[in-house]
């Protein structure tokens, strides 16, 4: 049922939005994909400063400065670890965490994501992403006038060690993604062009890096969460196995062993619905 209702999606979208890419600036904030777009989940509005967050019952979990492993103020709703915002010292959104328990019954994440991507912290692990240069956020952060024309931010980094120095930052433009080590995937629309780190089709799932990219019209406008983990916040999506080859190109083999699979889509626009790669 599930992959005849994305299949549907994938043909719906492209006639409905084929000549509207979207819009190009990263003016929202937004995560969860959902085949059902009325659905309470689906593409969720997260809040840009930190007054918005506070007046929406979030809760700052650290301060600036308190983890030397994260730059930003780090908020969570309800306790809820899969999405924490990062805001600068003058609360203006400046990244994105997921935190997943250390003690899955499986394991994950495995040895070689430890400490790149996934920084342990108050007993949970953590992967961030950063929409501005992590060594300003805590220390002069952006103005009203810098958020109210940069929007979101101003460029993606994964933070890829211990400290928010060590980072990935990521190519705005689709073409610069050429000669590196991230694989084209495929498109989806509402989503956009795929892009996978490092994947081959005989790797080991322990190498599987936990993040994809997503382009539209050539631009970085989204990006997003893959585990090896079947986790249960409202937060996740849970792609079926059937439609893995919807995403991936190639789908490695050891993904079919890895059970119930939880990702997160992360839109930096306001209307990601509108995006057909």
């Amino acid at each position: 049922m599930l992959q005849a209702c994305i299949i549907g999606v994938l043909i719906g979208c492209s006639q409905a939005f084929l000549f509207n890419l979207g819009p190009t600036t990263w003016n929202g904030l937004k995560v969860t994909w959902d085949v059902n777009i009325f659905s309470a989940n689906a593409f969720s509005s997260l809040p840009r400063t930190e007054s918005a967050a506070k007046s929406a019952g979030w809760t700052m979990i650290s301060d600036c400065g308190a983890h030397s492993s994260f730059a930003g103020k780090r908020y969570a709703l309800s306790g809820d670890t899969a999405v924490v915002l990062l805001y600068d010292v003058n609360g203006y959104i400046a990244g994105i965490q997921a935190g997943i328990s250390s003690t899955l019954q499986n394991g994950y994440p495995h040895a070689p994501m430890k400490g790149h991507p996934f920084v342990m912290a108050d007993g949970k692990q953590f992967i961030t992403a950063y929409f501005v240069d992590p060594s300003t956020i805590c220390s002069k952060g952006r103005t009203s006038s810098m958020f109210s024309s940069q929007g979101t931010g101003t460029d993606l980094f994964i933070q890829n060690g211990t400290s928010p120095s060590q980072v990935l930052k990521i190519p705005s433009q689709e073409t610069g993604v050429q000669n590196t080590k991230w694989v084209k995937g495929h498109c989806f629309p509402s989503m956009g062009m795929h892009y996978w780190y490092n994947i081959r089709k005989d790797m080991s799932c322990d190498d599987f890096y936990p993040v994809f990219l997503l382009y539209n019209g050539g631009k970085l406008n989204a990006f997003g969460w893959a585990f090896n983990a079947d986790l249960s916040s409202s937060r996740f999506e849970h792609p079926p196995q059937s439609v893995i080859g919807a995403f991936l190109n190639p789908v490695p083999d050891c993904l079919s062993k890895q059970g119930r699979l939880s990702t997160m889509h992360i839109y930096l626009t306001s209307q990601p619905e509108l995006d057909t790669c």
